[in-house]
């Protein structure tokens, strides 16, 4: 308090303090700087830090459930991606399989195709075979009847009379038969 009046009477007088009392304040100004500390330091321990610790706990517990919701979307993801992946795996392995299928049916199908087609073609040629030898047998059996005809024609009017049936028969058969003979030696060579 000495100091405080002495300071008041400097200040009256005029005298300016000087030296390491430029940087002493007075005594009230240190009493009032200390009770407006204590006041703002219990309003600030009172009603400010708490309404801080709640904020940042809400905020810290925000900022967790986010990271877990984080963490179960990226574990949802990598199933989902897991499953996909399986999936496109077992539709590679089905298409594989169709087309093996596929390649197999195409297969079995030109097989029987052709199979059909070599029966079809072995009846075309079978009926053929049959229709040119029945065209054969019938061509022989109507060229005999007519080459007997005029060979006993063709002999009547040589010798001048008719001839009897059978000898003309049994002549025909003869020469037919030589024909025949003739044609099969022909084949063979």
């Amino acid at each position: 308090m000495v100091r405080a009046a002495e300071d008041h009477v400097r200040a009256a007088e005029g005298d300016v303090p000087e030296g390491i009392d430029l940087f002493i304040p007075p005594w009230y100004d240190i009493f009032w700087s200390a009770v407006m500390f204590v006041a703002l330091f219990w309003i600030f321990w009172k009603f400010v830090l708490p309404n801080m610790k709640k904020a940042l706990a809400a905020r810290s517990e925000g900022i967790e459930q986010k990271l877990e919701q984080a963490e179960a979307e990226r574990n949802e993801a990598q199933s989902l991606l897991a499953q996909y992946r399986e999936q496109l795996a077992e539709a590679r392995s089905e298409a594989a399989q169709i087309r093996a299928d596929a390649q197999a049916e195409r297969q079995s199908i030109v097989a029987e195709a052709r199979t059909e087609a070599q029966e079809a073609a072995a009846a075309v040629t079978e009926r053929a075979e049959a229709q040119l030898t029945a065209e054969a047998d019938r061509v022989r059996s109507v060229l005999s009847r007519d080459v007997g005809r005029l060979a006993t024609e063709l002999a009547e009017k040589i010798v001048g009379e008719t001839l009897d049936e059978q000898k003309v028969n049994a002549t025909v058969e003869r020469f037919i038969a030589d024909l025949e003979t003739v044609a099969a030696e022909e084949e063979t060579r």
